[in-house]
């Protein structure tokens, strides 16, 4: 069994002498959520109280009230109402705020004191099931963060709504990585680390690596040993090897406080959670969050959701389906499997009835998050109207697939996975009405000729209709009264109301219930009965519904894992029909994998800029070609500003983006070798906060980039050391540019206005200069967009400065000062090799030459190997 979590403090007794018991109350469960706002129910509104009344005035733009004493002090109050409640908590959670529920659990009736209340759930950023708080096409997740030892860390997350835990181990120096990628909502921490550690993590939330709300968690939750039993409790299983995660003790211990934690705010056990999976960084194509940023893969530069590629790519027809996409597109693996598989599925589709599955996928329910709610016991009724509905199309989707031979496995697969579970369709439509209350509370979900005691109370209730006219057409006749009316509302019950003028005409039976100013309002003992066992019908039935409602969540849970798989085979296909119907409409090809290292691209285009194009009727985008391979890895592109480098660069590193997650490609061909990260340093902006200026920051990332790259990797290397003075920056350009040639030897795109850097491949036999072409028409410039051999003759500044709309004057001037630049810089130009290597001292040149020497062996070595070699030699001799 899972430990059970500790009781929430008391307050001691002399805290709450001299309040009044609805304070002391409060106050009671105030202190199990002292850092948590906290909605006290009271009849129709939810209340706060003291400093959460404050606050959440302040937040929210609420009246903030005062409301008698308590203990000698005012009490400062501030309420919504609660039917309105889900609109504020959603306000209060986009503000990182956390919120305790406290509800009305006793009998209000034969309460003495205050009625009883308790915290139901905890609503918090990571932890969200609620579908008017959730955003559709994105997840939620819940962080933990373990400070272990040997300067590393354990990671494990949550999404409640997959019923999947996370697991990751890694440095403490990668940590910023992992938490950009992750993206959490909400991120916890261990109350008894480091200061050095808790400081770090508050620099990288500065730094941007995350912008969650994170709080401390008692030490004593991130429990190892705990956290292993807790997750083999839930996979049912005796160990953790088939998911190899059995030896990641910083991570087991992170998973003990997340799964603490997150049945903590939900009140129950996560019975729902039967998956655990090991992250690991080698595993996946790195993204920095840099790289994420400049291509704007889901955000825009501004922050806006569109126009990116993922606003491109998304037509899924499901919220399932776009949270699954951008999954895969933020989280492509290195080892091509899946890429490929998906790239098959999606060609079938293609060929075959994608159009018929988006059609059938249209309007299919939120199974994902539908089924967490039921393993939660949050689910509403409208919920398993829609869920019933989704399966039943599931069948049929199931049975039709099963009937036409699929050739393709993996959407066989998923076919088959679709299957509902056994009878539970059959019950959804059995026991949910068809158009249900919103609540269980309303009454009225429970279907008809489900429950024969429910049918029985029901149709006491209906037959009041009846049974009031009959007793008014006799009580008229009995009477003479010719107005007299039987009637009923919520607050005086049933009565007779008879007119002030004929109140003399009333028999004795009747006993007053009511005066107004024009009528009299009357019981009658058989109304009486009628109307305690009318209510007493209406009360029972409610009760019955409740129950039965209870009973039917009971039966839906050893179906959760089935209707688990469901959803992730419903997210699966959409993706692919998805990825099918871009594919088509856009124009892409399939991408060929092979294992030699190489990036080949025919006619690439930039996805997101050819749409805006189609889109504003701008002309044709004009597509471009890529080649680099072993013996051709860097290219130093050279041209004017908005001639097109940016956007060249970009799309690179798109197709090659797109391609590893198994979509087709913007380009008539593609060629792509292994890749192990995608690298950017494109663009300039100052970090203040952190008192980082523009060039600090281009060499934190320049920096971290020579770190980090490999042979594998893809670097996009964008006008590197223009915010500094024109010698240092040349310099650490030429020398930046030197070591991923020589030293990195990543596939690299270096674009620079430094034309000196187009010398480099003189002397370097992997680099080659491209330049994209424009011509001038007088003092007017014309941008072709197209990607040509060598290297650019200018800049053209000054003919962009025009069309920024410079001042004639202006560029009067700077047409003559360039003149007299470039006449002075032709007249004293000095001969420096950049790329020469810097001298070293006398004994370590002829140690560096005689390894070089030492590598030249004919029989060990492939010409191309023995070629690297001579040529690193002749770079050591000069």
């Amino acid at each position: 069994m899972t430990e059970k979590t500790p009781s929430p403090p008391t307050p001691a007794p002399d805290a709450l002498a001299g309040h009044t018991p609805m304070m002391a109350q409060y106050l009671t469960l105030k202190a199990g959520y002292p850092d948590t706002l906290l909605l006290y129910r009271m009849g129709d509104f939810y209340e706060l109280f003291y400093a959460d009344a404050e606050k959440a005035a302040r937040l929210l733009d609420i009246t903030l009230t005062q409301r008698g004493q308590s203990a000698g002090q005012p009490v400062m109050m501030a309420g919504v109402p609660f039917h309105a409640l889900e609109n504020y908590l959603a306000r209060l959670i986009k503000l990182g705020e956390s919120v305790a529920i406290a509800e009305q659990v006793g009998d209000v009736g034969a309460a003495k004191g205050p009625v009883e209340r308790k915290v139901v759930r905890v609503v918090t950023p990571g932890t969200l099931t609620d579908t008017e708080l959730l955003h559709d096409k994105s997840e939620s997740l819940l962080l933990a963060v373990h400070q272990g030892r040997r300067a590393r860390c354990g990671l494990a997350w949550l999404s409640l709504t997959q019923g999947r835990v996370y697991l990751a181990e890694c440095a403490l120096d990668a940590l910023g990585g992992w938490l950009a990628r992750i993206a959490p909502s909400e991120l916890i921490y261990s109350a008894g680390c480091t200061q050095r550690f808790e400081q770090q993590l508050q620099q990288l939330r500065q730094a941007g690596s995350f912008s969650c709300p994170m709080s401390p968690r008692p030490d004593w939750q991130f429990d190892a040993p705990l956290g292993e039993r807790q997750l083999l409790q839930h996979l049912g299983a005796a160990t953790l090897a088939a998911w190899s995660a059995q030896d990641l003790p910083d991570a087991h211990a992170a998973s003990a406080a997340l799964l603490h934690y997150a049945e903590h705010t939900q009140g129950r056990q996560l019975t729902h959670i039967h998956s655990v999976q090991v992250q690991r960084g080698d595993a996946l194509i790195a993204l920095p969050a840099t790289t994420r940023r400049n291509l704007e893969l889901t955000q825009t530069l501004r922050g806006e959701d569109a126009p990116t590629l993922l606003s491109l790519l998304d037509s899924c027809m499901t919220g399932m389906g776009s949270r699954l996409l951008r999954t895969w597109l933020l989280e492509p693996e290195r080892e091509r499997t899946s890429a490929r598989r998906r790239l098959a599925a999606t060609v079938a589709l293609r060929e075959g009835s994608w159009q018929l599955l988006r059609g059938e996928l249209k309007g299919v329910a939120d199974v994902e998050r539908i089924t967490a709610r039921v393993a939660l016991r949050q689910v509403r009724p409208r919920e398993l109207v829609a869920l019933g509905l989704t399966l039943h199309k599931c069948q049929l989707l199931a049975q039709s697939a099963g009937g036409s031979a699929v050739p393709e496995a993996y959407l066989a697969q998923l076919f088959d996975e679709l299957a509902p579970p056994a009878d539970c369709t059959a019950l959804l439509q059995a026991a949910i009405a068809p158009e249900p209350a919103a609540l269980v509370r309303d009454g009225g979900v429970i279907s008809g000729g489900f429950d024969a005691e429910l049918d029985e109370l029901r149709a006491i209730q209906d037959n009041c209709d009846g049974f009031l006219l009959e007793l008014e057409a006799r009580e008229k006749a009995r009477t003479g009264i010719p107005n007299l009316r039987v009637q009923f509302n919520k607050v005086h019950g049933f009565y007779i109301e008879v007119t002030s003028s004929h109140v003399g005409k009333v028999p004795g039976d009747y006993r007053r219930r009511q005066t107004l100013k024009n009528a009299e309002r009357f019981i009658t003992p058989e109304l009486k009965a009628f109307e305690d066992k009318a209510l007493s019908a209406q009360e029972r039935a409610l009760a019955r519904e409740k129950w039965l409602y209870e009973q039917l969540l009971d039966q839906l849970q050893p179906h959760v894992p089935q209707l688990t798989r469901v959803a992730q085979a419903l997210a699966q296909l959409d993706v692919l029909c998805c990825l099918a119907e871009r594919s088509l409409t856009l124009g892409w090809c399939a991408p060929q994998f092979v294992e030699q290292p190489c990036i080949e691209i025919e006619a690439g285009r930039h996805p997101v800029v050819e749409a805006r194009l189609a889109e504003t009727s701008s002309g044709a985008f004009i597509a471009n070609h890529t080649h680099m391979h072993a013996n051709q890895r860097m290219q130093i592109i050279t041209g004017p500003n908005m001639g097109g480098k940016s956007t060249y660069m970009r799309q690179v590193a798109l197709i090659v983006l797109l391609a590893s997650m198994g979509s087709h490609v913007p380009a008539s061909r593609c060629r792509l070798g292994p890749i192990d990260a995608i690298h950017t340093r494109i663009g300039a902006a100052d970090d203040l906060a952190n008192a980082q200026s523009t060039f600090m920051l281009e060499m934190v990332e320049a920096a971290q980039i020579l770190h980090a790259a490999t042979p594998h990797s893809l670097v996009l290397m964008d006008e590197i050391g223009r915010g500094t003075s024109t010698f240092d920056g040349l310099a650490l350009a030429s020398s930046i540019a030197t070591q991923l040639h020589d030293k990195t030897q990543a596939f690299t795109l270096f674009a620079t206005h430094y034309f000196e850097l187009t010398e480099l491949p003189a002397s370097a036999r992997h680099a080659v200069n491209l330049h994209v072409s424009a011509v001038e028409d007088g003092q007017d410039i014309v941008f072709l967009h197209e990607i040509q051999a060598g290297p650019a003759s200018r800049s053209y500044g000054i003919q962009v400065a025009k069309l920024a709309g410079m001042p004639a004057a202006v560029l009067r001037h700077a047409r003559h000062a360039l003149a007299t630049l470039e006449e002075r810089a032709g007249a004293d130009r000095l001969q420096v090799d950049l790329f020469a290597p810097p001298p070293m001292p006398e004994v370590q040149a002829a140690s560096a030459v005689e390894a070089a020497l030492a590598d030249i062996n004919p029989d060990a070595l492939s010409p191309r190997e023995a070629l690297d070699a001579l040529y690193q030699l002749k770079r050591l001799l000069s």
